[in-house]
């Protein structure tokens, strides 16, 4: 079978990377990837964006399965367009991107079914967000408060102040970091405390299947410090939720979610990302992502066991509850190489030395995220995050052992990592 594959990020190689094990697939389309996709992948000159050519595309190579990496796709309604032309596809409709498109869309449909989530209020102006924190609505002016813009952002829209002068002054900047379009609208939120954990789901409208839990690094600077990023790693660990745990969030969060989206006519049908937060009274949503997280993916599919195609087959029949899914045990580690200037203007084009020593180590696996080629065939630099370092071992410190190991062979001008990843 053919299988497209949309996205250009590590998030898509490591899809590539999936479905090249699977004995059903014959021949990966990506568009329009990067150059360590194009080792394992047919690229295709079409932007993830650009829907009309993409669902030509399918047409005219009677592609047999399309799955979609990023969110700007699905809000775009990929999907929904894919499906009125009888091609398909595996990710949400439009409808159910909004989770994700829209953080006040996401935490009014998380109030209307009582999901457990922070307390919030959306402001249409920066001039009223400004003036909601100045009436005190979220503590005095030493009160921690979170800022978010409402559309996508591409991790960089929230900014979890330490008090309201900072949140004021992220106000103000927001639209410069996100654009004007995402802060049309903007969420202010209380500042939640405790440990942080993302819980990605297959769901196929009524049924649903978990994956590993994992937790991300977001700021660029070691002891989490410095501005928000995309994600510089990841690491899965089984360890992070009890059995109690988990429990009590598939009860209050997952079967309300999927419960309410199927009433209020959106079902879910492809991949859900939960943002917890593990408070003092339970868990609560941080934030909806209606799609494989990136650099989340790649700690997470290197671990499946299980035919990805098979998974996508019982997601599109609405048969996930009768499939069920392996996955290799131990852990997972994901350490993100950036280039010199990111999250800020990036540097690009810089020769990247060491890639094929790093992939010779035990349990290596190297996915490229914003590389290319130069005049020689070389790999260089094209984007912020560059190459996500991924290992598995049977325990996380062996994981990051050998993660940090296939760094060290690895370099190009600028580099930057976070040396604290699993910490």
């Amino acid at each position: 079978m053919k299988v497209l594959v949309v996205g250009s990020g590590g998030r898509e190689h490591a899809l590539c990377f999936a479905f090249q094990k699977s004995g059903k697939v014959t021949q990966i389309y990506c568009a329009n990837g990067n150059a360590g996709i194009g080792k394992i992948a047919e690229l295709v000159a079409i932007k993830p964006h650009e829907i009309l050519k993409l669902a030509d595309f399918a047409e005219q190579n009677r592609i047999d399965l399309t799955f979609v990496g990023g969110e700007t796709s699905l809000a775009l309604g990929i999907v929904d367009e894919f499906e009125r032309r009888g091609l398909r596809i595996f990710g949400v409709s439009r409808r159910a991107a909004g989770l994700e498109a829209s953080k006040s869309f996401a935490k009014d449909f998380m109030a209307r079914h009582k999901i457990p989530t922070a307390a919030y209020k959306t402001a249409y102006s920066t001039v009223e967000a400004i003036e909601i924190l100045e009436a005190g609505e979220f503590g005095g002016e030493n009160a921690p408060v979170v800022v978010k813009a409402d559309g996508l952002a591409a991790g960089k829209g929230v900014v979890v102040a330490k008090d309201r002068a900072e949140a004021i002054a992220a106000i103000n900047e927001l639209a410069n970091v996100v654009g004007k379009e995402a802060t049309e609208k903007i969420v202010l939120e209380e500042c939640l405390f405790g440990r942080e954990v993302s819980l990605i789901l297959f769901a196929d409208g009524k049924n649903f299947a978990l994956m590993p839990p994992t937790r991300d690094h977001k700021r660029i600077g070691e002891g989490d410090t410095g501005a928000n990023t995309g994600g510089m790693g990841t690491i899965t660990d089984e360890n992070f939720l009890s059995g109690e745990q988990t429990a009590a969030i598939i009860e209050e969060i997952i079967k309300p979610t999927l419960k309410g989206a199927e009433g209020e006519g959106f079902p879910i049908r492809g991949i859900i990302f939960l943002g917890l937060m593990m408070t003092a009274t339970g868990a609560k949503v941080l934030e909806y992502n209606m799609r494989f997280g990136d650099p989340e993916t790649q700690s997470i599919l290197v671990r499946l066991e299980t035919d990805l195609v098979e998974i996508c087959d019982a997601v599109i029949s609405q048969t996930l509850d009768k499939t069920g899914i392996k996955w290799k045990k131990g852990n997972s580690a994901c350490i993100v190489l950036a280039s010199k200037g990111y999250p800020a203007k990036a540097q690009t084009g810089d020769v990247i030395s060491g890639i094929g020593e790093a992939e010779k180590l035990e349990s290596v696996t190297i996915f490229h995220a914003g590389t290319g080629n130069d005049a020689n065939g070389d790999f260089v630099t094209s984007g912020g995050r560059v190459l996500g370092i991924t290992a598995t071992a049977d325990s996380l410190e062996e994981s990051l052992k050998r993660a940090y190991e296939a760094v060290g062979k690895i370099s190009f001008e600028g580099m930057q990592y976070r040396r604290d990843i699993g910490k």
